[in-house]
């Protein structure tokens, strides 16, 4: 079987916006070649033993499971993170509260950052990679996930970032500039928890009340606890949320309260600063 023949395979995957691109991570992965390999030798022959593990990814991939979870591993800003199915798999729309918070203090010496439901830690490592001297810490309810992000900081030489495990603020001791967090903010019934891809993730991580916006609450009602005056709490949360979430934080006393849009012009984060 010939990478030509296997890249042909793309009609039948679950997402044709993605189907090609998934084709070749999973090719990718098997061959361990780069992908420009790929295109400059589409008549390459795998080998029996490639092409039966090819075919059994391909067909998880075609039940929905994420690429990430077959490779173990998805890019972020422009990192390599490892990733398994205890952990959301880090999405390209997250990478816009990274690049708000660089836009907002990038040149600051120093700040004080706390990432809030951390995952694979994509967040937290993104910002402790470009801002060196910022003191960045990371929290998740999950041990497993915990284990995830210590792993990923080591790999990628970001010791420095502490990551511990809290049930958001439960463990947390000091003082913050930055609280961040992309929590779990999907309807209990939201049709798209059924959607390939999505059912594989943590319904954990996903799921957050009636309404989707349990967890985004509580954070905000226990935030100026642990923000300095003056300090900013960042949401993701979902594109019909943005009136929503604005109006939790402003009845928390936060100000000066921001929204920004994702890359398909969706309203997706939300910045409010501390007043008290």
């Amino acid at each position: 079987m010939t990478i030509s023949q296997l890249r042909s395979r793309r009609v039948e995957l679950p997402d044709p916006d993605t189907a090609a691109l998934d084709i070749d991570l999973l090719l990718v992965h098997v061959l361990q070649k780069p992908r420009y390999f790929l295109h400059a030798y589409p008549e390459f022959e795998l080998s029996a033993e490639q092409a039966t593990v090819m075919e059994q990814l391909l067909a998880r991939r075609i039940a929905g499971e994420p690429v990430a979870y077959l490779t173990g591993e998805a890019e972020f800003w422009s990192l390599t993170l490892a990733t398994d199915p205890s952990t959301l798999v880090p999405r390209p729309d997250t990478e816009l509260l990274v690049e708000w918070l660089l836009e907002e203090y990038g040149d600051t010496a120093e700040k004080r950052v706390l990432d809030l439901g951390t995952g694979t830690g994509a967040i937290a490592l993104a910002l402790a990679s470009e801002c060196p001297r910022w003191q960045v810490s990371a929290v998740d309810q999950s041990a497993q996930a915990v284990a995830l992000a210590r792993r990923n900081a080591t790999a990628l030489g970001l010791e420095r970032v502490c990551v511990s495990r809290s049930d958001w603020f439960d463990q947390v001791v000091g003082e913050f500039d930055i609280v961040v967090s992309n929590p779990p903010y999907i309807e209990a019934d939201d049709a798209h928890l059924q959607r390939p891809g999505v059912c594989f993730e943590p319904a954990s991580a996903l799921v957050s009340g009636a309404d989707g916006l349990d967890a985004i609450r509580q954070i905000t009602r226990r935030a100026p606890d642990f923000l300095a005056p003056g300090g900013v709490l960042l949401f993701e949360h979902g594109y019909r949320q943005a009136e929503s979430v604005a109006a939790i934080l402003r009845a928390a006393g936060f100000s000066r309260i921001e929204t920004r849009s994702d890359l398909g012009g969706n309203p997706r984060a939300t910045m409010g600063v501390n007043s008290h």
